[in-house]
């Protein structure tokens, strides 16, 4: 009779926590004349995001912390914010890819009234968005009576802006709508864009004539923040570029 040797399975590694210091801008509009910094020490692990450190923070520190967040998975936009200087959504960046050596800044987007901490007022933002008519308008009945046909090359026109989730990440970028608050700015263009190009829709002229307007897509200066800011990866300043050609041709 033989006996076999068994082998225990391997106890893995525990996983790594290190402490990250984050820099928030805090205002408090009861309490404070103006925005400042508060730092607070955070115990986290690689795979975090900056959305987990947040809610440790509120949790576990300081339950006066105010932020916008709803699904975590980049879906709905609502956490939008400046980290290290640039515009991401918290639920989308992770610890790794920051540098830890230094302290991590996270403040409010800019060119929005500020309301606590790092929630601003969105109406203005959406306000732009309303007035571009971001809604299919249709004159005339399907064909039939039934669906409104579309090819694969007419739904690939305006593929790229219907991934927009209004997080106005890429319109609190752009350095025209902080010091113009009557600029439509890039989301609402993009959204725009969406309807000017669809085949389906008979309302083109109309939206084209509501953006060639100084406050419309001519105050746009090529930056690419907002194409960078994006985190759809939605080409933005080429959607812009695109109006601006159907507003010279005076159809899309």
């Amino acid at each position: 009779m033989t006996t076999a040797t068994i082998t225990p399975p391997a106890v893995p590694e525990a996983t790594p926590s290190f402490t990250v210091t984050l820099m928030i801008r805090r205002f408090n509009p009861e309490v404070d004349a103006e925005p400042h910094w508060q730092d607070f020490d955070v115990e986290l692990y690689a795979t975090d995001r900056v959305l987990d450190a947040l809610h440790k923070i509120k949790w576990e520190q300081d339950g006066t912390l105010s932020f916008r967040r709803s699904c975590a998975h980049g879906i709905c936009g609502s956490d939008a914010m400046r980290i290290n200087g640039r515009n991401r959504l918290a639920c989308k960046t992770l610890i790794k890819d920051l540098d830890i050596t230094k302290p991590v800044y996270v403040e409010a987007i800019k060119g929005l009234p500020l309301e606590k901490d790092l929630i601003v007022d969105m109406e203005p933002f959406f306000e732009s968005f309303k007035a571009v008519q971001p809604f299919l308008v249709a004159s005339t009945a399907p064909k039939d009576g039934k669906e409104r046909i579309q090819t694969v090359a007419q739904r690939e026109r305006f593929d790229d802006t219907t991934k927009c989730i209004l997080c106005a990440a890429c319109t609190s970028s752009c350095p025209v709508f902080w010091t113009d608050g009557q600029y439509f700015g890039p989301a609402a263009i993009v959204n725009a864009h969406r309807f000017i190009f669809d085949s389906r829709d008979d309302n083109a002229a109309v939206r084209l004539d509501i953006l060639n307007d100084q406050e419309g897509v001519w105050r746009c200066r090529t930056t690419f923040n907002c194409t960078e800011a994006c985190p759809r990866g939605i080409q933005v300043t080429q959607a812009i570029a695109e109006v601006k050609q159907a507003i010279m041709r005076g159809k899309p």
